[in-house]
């Protein structure tokens, strides 16, 4: 299956999946087969789908049991709040715009021998909306929510320095001068321009696919152009910026597919 986006490896769809599971309030654990006939939908192969479940076990997100008809998963309490804190961004009513103004500053030093702690916290920083702009010090547009970005891992930072703080532009030395490089914004653009070709009212590519495939591959694309979105304030964007546009797409699609993709879903763990 084609993927524009990048957004689409059985791990980004099995946590579309997962997403879906917590927003139909299902919090019992499900069988191996369920997630199998699920992600089977949008084309992953059955051993693929085993694979990645022992693997977010081995990450934490997911907890394993074995029950009276196999082996069955549920999310584990870190795992819920990473897929709460996602569904909260992906579902603001304006999930592309920065949250007041100026920026905040991150500036962190994590021990040598925690390079998985290290590795997730450039990661839950980069959805925050934070790149680094030199050594050591990454920068967010407007007030980032770190409590939210860096709870889930508090465990993992034991030992290392995180120190944060907000500031405003001084006019002569603003960031405006290199924001698009920075932040890369036609790269973003494009990311917006290919998620409306893809979802758009006129989109055909994914007709013949059930409506619970198409949710778990809209929420997986919709992700990553969340993630792309540099949530820069508008005068860094220009007029024409497509945010509005994508959100609308995805907003009515969601909303043409939810109901029967999540009948789909309950037939299957009913099997």
């Amino acid at each position: 299956m084609a993927d524009p986006l990048g957004s689409r490896s059985p791990k980004q769809l099995l946590f579309a999946a997962l997403a879906e599971q917590r927003l139909m309030g299902v919090r019992t654990p499900l069988r191996a087969s369920t997630y199998i006939a699920v992600l089977g939908e949008a084309g992953v192969h059955p051993a693929t789908t085993r694979a990645k479940l022992d693997r977010l076990v081995v990450e934490g997100y997911l907890s394993r049991m074995r029950g009276s008809r196999g082996v069955e998963y549920s999310l584990t309490g870190p795992g819920d709040d990473t897929l709460r804190a996602i569904q909260n961004r992906m579902d603001a009513p304006r999930p592309f715009a920065p949250n007041g103004s100026g920026w905040t500053l991150v500036t962190f030093s994590v021990p040598e021998n925690h390079r998985a702690a290290r590795q997730r916290l450039r990661a839950a920083l980069t959805w925050e909306g934070f790149v680094p702009v030199r050594d050591g010090l990454w920068v967010a547009p407007g007030e980032a929510d770190l409590d939210a970005a860096l709870d889930p891992m508090a465990e993992e930072l034991v030992g290392s320095s995180v120190i944060a703080f907000r500031a405003q532009d001084l006019a002569r030395y603003s960031l405006a001068g290199t924001a698009a490089r920075t932040w890369d914004i036609e790269n973003a653009r494009s990311a917006h321009e290919t998620f409306a070709g893809l979802w758009g009212p006129d989109a055909t590519d994914m007709d013949d696919l059930t409506d619970l495939a198409r949710l778990m591959l809209l929420g997986a694309d919709w992700y990553a152009l969340v993630r792309t979105d540099p949530r820069l304030p508008s005068d860094y964007l220009g007029d024409d910026w497509p945010a509005e546009l994508s959100t609308q797409i995805y907003r009515s699609r969601r909303d043409e597919f939810m109901r029967s993709a999540h009948d789909r879903f309950f037939a299957a763990i009913r099997r």
